[in-house]
């Protein structure tokens, strides 16, 4: 199934697609014959899961994009304050390539602007038989996790016609800014705006900005947080130039914009963000890219404001429900169906906040399932909040799990998300309830529909199996048959043992006290099923309460019963207690296994 995140940027692209304004940069040459029809999206987690549509794979300069790294790198080579003292934090207001000087010292008001960019280039210095140039470029290839290179015809082109920069870095020389030959400064400048890179690489290297520095894919720590923290700062505040106010307000998330067409947004601890379309508007973003982002900020909630906790994935567990079942106790065909079919229905636990992050790596789940799952049980009781994205990803998710023949079922305290999408979808309070719907629908399926008879015959009771018919009707003729109404309680924690209660038709229940007092539900029992014996192993007392869930039949092998019947026939009552003793191990068996499960998780 595709993600539904894969579904909607596909139609973002189409729509915005159609957005004809604005003309590609033509003051480089080199630049000037680009197609403006090009146009890619791609969308990077902090745990590396790329999501692209379009042109992503077309390559192109980074310009000015490259600065928010430069500037990464002078601050991790000589600290926050060696750098401040070159060159500022402050939003500008001006373009790109405006003359944002201070007044006597010539420092200029932040790393974003060609000025500040110049200076963050300047106090980049060979190390470990590299050159600055060489330095930098191996920075910029940590963060997109491949080797990057430049683009030489327009490097040469940026050297050539690059007057207005020229000029800067002369000024900035003039202050002891800049405190050598501007030269060299100029030549690492323009290469480093002439490496080529791609959509997928600035969504990688904005990612790597989101997750702290390290790069989501090599896992490689390409800068220390703390440079993160100040090179995320004066982006949110200045990387759009002239246009940053209008870009927080609207998008709310760090940003840096090139003339080549490429645009980047990051959201620390969840996404980064990376759109390539060469038209250009009256502040130098791309038209396309700036669409982009608005929309996406828009309906994926992913302004800083909303999204303001880290994001981590809200997968706690995922498990076949072999692993752990209802608690129904089935006899040997139905436990056989299940085994082998169980793989069929899969139980996916979600923790913390759903929001952007959260959902991603929901739908990502569900995205990835395996073909022969046909049930998928969502357990949102760990869930602290269901944002309306996670429900819109839901909701296609549900429609493209229904497309492919699949159901989903989900677990919840009080069916909210159930009631959010429309009632479609059966809610369960607890996880025994989900599974057991979906056990009874694989057996339905798959099974002889025997395996799910509304009465059983004591004679065929799975606790009874190991006797042959003439022994099960003998004890048969000592029970005394019973029924309950709906919420009647049959057995009371604390009484002696009471009998063998054998259910031949409906369900029961079986609670204890909880660390508060509420009461735990433990199992469901249904036709067939025993109840009543393992009050023998608890000091004769009853550790459980047991009610009817709708109407009850049971035939009870009392006390008394099985006192007369050691007395009169001792082979037939040992022959019962191996059988019980038989099953009480069995169902023993199935609640470790459970609990192995639930420790796992």
């Amino acid at each position: 199934m595709e993600s539904p995140i894969q579904s909607y940027l596909r139609q973002v692209h189409a729509e915005i697609a159609q957005l004809k304004d604005g003309k590609p940069y033509s003051t480089i040459p080199a630049m000037a014959n680009v197609d403006p029809d090009n146009f890619g999206i791609a969308l990077a987690t902090v745990d590396g899961q790329v999501y692209e549509v379009g042109d992503t794979r077309t390559e192109f300069t980074i310009q000015s994009i490259s600065k928010p790294f430069t500037y990464g790198l002078a601050l991790e080579d000589l600290g926050s304050d060696a750098v401040d003292a070159k060159v500022d934090v402050e939003p500008s207001g001006d373009s790109f390539n405006e003359i944002s000087l201070a007044e006597g010292t010539g420092r200029p008001a932040n790393a974003m602007i060609n000025a500040g960019a110049l200076t963050a280039t300047s106090l980049i210095r060979g190390s470990g038989g590299q050159s600055s140039f060489k330095r930098i470029l191996s920075t910029y290839s940590a963060f997109a996790g491949r080797q990057l290179s430049v683009n030489e015809k327009v490097f040469e082109s940026e050297l050539k016609h690059g007057h207005r920069n020229t000029a800067l870095a002369h000024l900035l020389r003039s202050f002891n800014i800049i405190e050598d030959d501007p030269t060299p400064v100029l030549e690492d400048y323009f290469r480093q705006c002439s490496v080529m890179v791609n959509s997928f690489d600035l969504a990688i290297m904005a990612a790597t900005l989101a997750n702290g520095g390290k790069n989501p894919l090599t896992h490689r720590q390409v800068l220390e947080i703390g440079p993160v923290e100040r090179v995320l700062s004066v982006m949110m505040t200045s990387g759009m130039y002239d246009d940053a106010g209008a870009w927080i307000s609207s998008v709310g998330m760090a940003g840096k914009s090139g003339v080549a067409g490429g645009i980047i947004a990051v959201l620390p601890g969840q996404v980064g963000l990376a759109v390539y379309s060469p038209p250009l508007d009256e502040h130098g973003g791309s038209v396309r890219g700036l669409a982009t982002a608005q929309r996406l900020s828009r309906d994926m909630e992913l302004h800083f404001v909303r999204a303001a906790r880290t994001g981590r994935s809200a997968i706690l567990a995922a498990y076949d429900v072999t692993e752990t079942p209802s608690g129904i106790r089935r006899n040997a065909e139905a436990s056989d169906v299940l085994r082998a079919h169980g793989n069929r229905a899969r139980v996916i636990e979600l923790n913390g906040d759903l929001l952007f992050a959260g959902s991603e790596s929901m739908v990502r789940e569900l995205s990835g399932l395996d073909d022969d799952v046909e049930l998928v049980v969502l357990d949102f009781r760990r869930t602290d909040q269901v944002s309306d994205v996670a429900l819109r990803l839901l909701e296609k998710s549900r429609e493209g799990l229904s497309d492919a023949g699949r159901d989903l079922v989900l677990i919840e305290a009080d069916g909210a998300v159930a009631e959010s999408l429309g009632g479609a979808v059966p809610s369960f309070s607890s996880r025994s309830a989900a599974v057991e719907f979906c056990e009874n629908r694989l057996l339905a399926k798959y099974g002889d529909r025997l395996l799910l008879r509304d009465h059983v015959p004591v004679t065929d009771s799975p606790a009874l199996a190991p006797l042959d018919e003439a022994d099960a009707l003998a004890l048969q003729s000592l029970m005394t048959a019973k029924k309950y109404d709906d919420g009647d309680v049959i057995r009371r924690i604390g009484l002696r043992f009471g009998g063998v209660y054998f259910i031949t038709s409906g369900k029961v229940s079986s609670t204890s006290p909880g660390p508060t007092s509420d009461r735990v539900k433990l199992n469901t029992l249904s036709a067939g099923m025993t109840f009543g014996e393992l009050a023998l192993g608890s000091g004769n007392r009853q550790e459980t309460t047991v009610r009817a869930d709708g109407p009850v039949e049971v035939m009870v092998l009392s006390a008394e019963a099985i006192s007369d019947l050691e007395s009169t026939d001792p082979r037939l009552a040992i022959a019962l207690w191996k059988a019980l003793t038989r099953d009480a191990y069995t169902r023993v068996e199935q609640y470790l296994r459970e609990s192995a499960v639930r420790i796992r998780s």
